[in-house]
């Protein structure tokens, strides 16, 4: 992107820029654009800064006004100033220091862009202007554009917010981990479901357990045309339930401030897990030391305010903690999120990783578990751990569900995350 500001992007030849409002039809006769409106639409992308006109076009010099003059004056307070620097050294621009000076240009914003923009202009405004401070103020919180990234930011201020500003904080938490669990929930608990259903699965069920659909469909070859029925060579069908838990999930989430994004979804995936009968479900946060945050799971909002994102990482204290509360090996499964950089006893991690794999816990790694992509990680750290068995690969959101539900199956969740595509580290060949 060349110059002012990389929100709205270089018009393509003839059409307006994405996001900014065409002046009128006066300006186009039969599809073409005057050279006018060419050069309002660059000054509109690029900006007017010393550098918006590199091709020396004269993008600088025009002059706008109504509409296009605040749409411009918004964009300019972010992509005008440079990154770190709030009045004194920057270009120009920039929102000022105090709460109405912010909220008049979150109205800006809200009102001449959609949803979507807003919650990319927010987050650049927050890190190129040090806008941090001013989340403390209830007045900015009850103006922004609640997204992931504020609810990161917030939880990462949990400990700094004043009583004035908590309620409000609370809220826009509530409000975007709300989306998340109607997003997910659903599926998450539909295939949880049908994964201990098919582990349950047996060849001779008594007759209050058969599973009619998939006996039909297995002895097909079977029907009697005489009869007009299907003779069952083989029953299909669910053993009967256990009033005891199916299986335990366990969820041990690095809380170190690279793993924002996935800390959040983490407590979400939690939060939904614990409220489904048939499993057992803990989790637990760490840095250095380790919380236990699953009395907490009830509301995954207390659990994110329970998290302390930023500080140190002691993976293999996690990973011992987490070994105190396996009960049924062969029922357990263990799922890490974390990165990997571990600033603890690496040797001790693996030994404790070793040890939880050989009794029969099914012991998984995320190394992210968000819509970001592959994450930077600890190649080593996930090098060793592949080499003991236990993969590590990157999973979006919408993955995780049918990733646990393979691990709660049994199968082999290494080779699953490859044949779906997931960023998984696998032992060298």
């Amino acid at each position: 992107m060349i110059g002012g500001n990389p929100v709205t992007g270089a018009p393509a030849a003839g059409a307006p820029a994405a996001g900014l409002p065409v002046s009128g039809t006066s300006s186009i006769e039969q599809g073409r654009v005057s050279d006018g409106e060419r050069l309002r639409r660059w000054r509109m992308v690029l900006g007017g800064g010393d550098d918006a006109d590199p091709g020396g076009q004269g993008v600088a010099g025009v002059q706008l006004d109504g509409h296009d003059a605040r749409i411009d004056a918004a964009l300019a307070a972010v992509y005008d100033t440079r990154p770190g620097k709030r009045g004194g050294a920057s270009r120009s621009g920039g929102l000022g220091k105090s709460a109405p000076g912010v909220a008049r240009w979150l109205g800006d914003i809200r009102r001449y862009f959609p949803s979507s923009v807003v919650q990319v202009l927010q987050r650049d405004a927050i890190e190129r202007l040090q806008l941090r401070q001013l989340l403390l103020e209830p007045e900015m919180l009850r103006a922004v554009e609640p997204d992931l990234h504020l609810v990161t930011l917030l939880v990462e201020l949990n400990k700094l917010l004043p009583d004035a500003t908590r309620a409000t904080a609370r809220q826009l938490v509530a409000q975007v981990v709300a989306q998340i669990e109607q997003r997910l929930a659903a599926r998450t608990k539909q295939a949880v479901h049908g994964a201990l259903a098919r582990s349950q699965r047996t060849r001779r069920p008594r007759p209050g357990d058969i599973d009619w659909g998939r006996t039909i469909h297995l002895n097909l070859r079977h029907y009697q045309p005489e009869l007009r029925t299907v003779i069952p060579e083989r029953l299909v069908g669910y053993g009967r339930r256990q009033r005891s838990l199916s299986r335990d999930v366990i969820v041990a989430i690095d809380q170190s401030g690279s793993m924002a994004d996935s800390v959040v979804y983490a407590s979400v995936f939690s939060a939904v897990l614990a409220s489904m009968p048939a499993l057992r479900t803990s989790v637990v946060a760490f840095d250095t030391a380790v919380a236990d945050l699953t009395p907490l799971l009830h509301d995954p909002v207390e659990v994110l305010f329970g998290v302390q994102l930023g500080g140190g990482t002691d993976i293999a204290q996690a990973v011992g903690y987490c070994q105190q509360l396996v009960t049924r090996p062969a029922d357990t499964v263990v799922v890490l999120v974390s990165d990997l950089f571990e600033g603890g006893n690496s040797q001790l991690l693996h030994e404790r990783v070793a040890a939880l794999q050989q009794a029969g816990v099914c012991v998984m790694v995320l190394l992210a578990l968000s819509d970001e992509g592959a994450p930077a990680y600890d190649h080593a750290q996930a090098q060793a751990l592949a080499d003991l068995g236990v993969p590590s690969f990157a999973c979006t959101p919408d993955a995780f569900p049918d990733l646990l539900a393979a691990a709660l199956e049994g199968r082999d969740v290494g080779r699953w995350a490859n044949d779906h595509g997931l960023h998984t580290a696998v032992p060298k060949l």
